[in-house]
């Protein structure tokens, strides 16, 4: 990886900085949806059915940096992906000059690199509760990471290859021209395919024919990759919150993660144990802004536009609480792709979102904001200094980079806004394979604090290869984003409504 100078990002840095926060994955492009014609004559993925298994079972796309978009097999073909949209089988996925990470119900999770396209072949629970998930990586460089969940089957496809994963497993996966190149980070894998069957120990890694034509290789170690960092980080990011499904009760625990980290559960007296986001005051309203989505055959789904707005709008209810203001408390069924508003006791400010009547108009976007007021955000006021708002309920705050937000929330609540200071470090990544050779990418991360002592460059700059934290006020996490596109400012969604 090449640094890129300070004066090359001197104007951009700020617009690649928010295509890596959370930002850029709440902005929906209502002209993305293909056209009409190309939609309708797409070929569905092809997927064989598991004797007892149901299909009603959906997963989240948990995270988005940059240009991600999603068919959803609705007959609108691709269409620009937001945070917190449901997959359901049969769905595609494909990155361009982004980012995406799906997670699975277990918190299980699933990051998908720039410039890569991936289809969700199946999705199935059996009548005992277990899983069948295979996922096919069409091109480009996937990672998989899988929680401790006996029972559950998880296949990563391509080719004429299956790789059938072990729970605690962590692989990744990258297609090249004519060979595929499977890394065994943790845990092991089988291969499945022309050639029989091969078992692949961690800390190795295998290079292989996608269609079997050729004796695969072993290499006893596994070589590093730019975007490793970004994986390691996620994957300890949803372990270091795999046990706090027991607080809620939820039969499962996907989204439990981003709820740790953008708020709190605590006591209300008679009002209850309730979760409630940081930086929210008793005027923030959870459904005053978000996005409704069609799906055939099930139609609209809300989709909410915060980073933790998964398990609080699919399972539980919200409830309000007199001088406290709206809190989520756990409870009742999971609600699935047909959710909508769930309110109960005193009804708070603003008013529920109305659930359209009818289907989109065919080449009309599938995705229709919802927003009663504007979006308040959280963002980057300058290239060392990172401000939150008050009601912007962690909007605009990027994923585990600016530390506990706790102390944040209280100082945002009684001025309006609070700041910390950041240095940000981005660096030139080369394109993927299959890009052309002036293809490339930029990996940027915020760092709360100053920069480390060692670094004879600018914030712009990042200080060269980063460094150990060097003090209790620096807080890491590198993310990884397009160079070539700006962040969006509109709102959630697609098409007003």
């Amino acid at each position: 990886m090449s640094k890129i100078s300070a004066a090359h990002l001197a104007t951009a840095c700020l617009p690649i900085l928010l295509l890596a926060a959370t930002l850029a994955a709440q902005t929906s492009d209502p002209t993305a949806a293909m056209p009409a014609e190309t939609a309708a004559t797409a070929a569905p993925v092809a997927t064989s059915s598991t004797p007892g298994a149901s299909k009603v079972r959906i997963v989240r796309l948990s995270e988005v940096k940059g240009e991600v978009r999603m068919d959803r097999n609705n007959g609108a073909g691709f269409e620009t992906a937001i945070t917190n949209l449901p997959v359901v089988e049969n769905n595609s996925l494909q990155t361009e000059t982004g980012a995406a990470e799906v997670e699975f119900e277990d918190n299980s999770s699933l990051r998908v690199a720039p410039d890569s396209l991936v289809e969700f072949t199946k999705l199935e629970r059996m009548p005992g509760g277990a899983t069948v998930s295979s996922v096919r990586l069409v091109k480009g460089m996937a990672y998989v990471s899988l929680m401790k969940t006996a029972g559950n089957e998880f296949n990563l496809l391509f080719g004429q290859q299956s790789v059938r994963l072990q729970p605690a497993s962590h692989v990744r996966l990258r297609l090249e021209a004519n060979e595929a190149k499977l890394a065994v980070l943790e845990g092991s894998a089988r291969i499945e395919g022309p050639a029989g069957v091969m078992d692949v120990d961690h800390k190795k890694t295998v290079t292989l024919s996608p269609d079997g034509d050729s004796e695969p290789t072993v290499a006893r170690n596994v070589e590093s990759d730019p975007f490793d960092t970004w994986d390691r980080n996620s994957a300890e990011y949803h372990e270091r919150f795999a046990n706090m499904s027991s607080l809620n009760g939820s039969p499962y625990s996907y989204g439990i993660s981003d709820m740790a980290y953008y708020g709190a559960f605590n006591d209300f007296g008679s009002c209850g144990m309730m979760w409630r986001p940081y930086f929210a005051s008793a005027a923030w309203d959870p459904y005053a802004n978000g996005t409704w989505a069609w799906y055939q055959g099930a139609g609209y789904s809300w989709v909410s536009p915060y980073q933790w707005g998964w398990m609080p709008y699919n399972y539980g209810a919200w409830n309000y609480c007199p001088g406290v203001g709206y809190g989520w408390m756990p409870g009742g069924n999971w609600m699935g792709l047909n959710n909508g508003p769930v309110l109960t006791g005193i009804h708070g400010p603003g008013s529920l979102p109305v659930r359209p009547v009818h289907p989109p108009m065919r080449g009309a976007s599938t995705l229709i904001a919802a927003n009663g007021k504007p979006l308040i955000r959280s963002s980057v006021a300058s290239p060392t200094s990172f401000v939150f708002r008050k009601d912007s309920a962690g909007f605009g705050i990027p994923r585990d980079e600016l530390g506990k937000l706790d102390k944040f929330s209280s100082r945002a609540m009684e001025r309006g806004t609070a700041s910390t200071q950041i240095y940000l470090e981005i660096r030139s990544v080369p394109g993927l394979p299959g890009r052309s050779a002036s293809g490339g990418f930029a990996m940027a991360s915020i760092h709360r604090g100053s920069p480390p002592a060692d670094s004879s460059s600018s914030a712009f700059d990042g200080g060269g290869s980063r460094s150990a934290s060097t003090s209790s006020t620096t807080s890491s996490s590198s993310v990884s984003s397009s160079s070539s596109r700006s962040s969006s400012s509109s709102s959630s969604g697609g098409s007003h409504h």
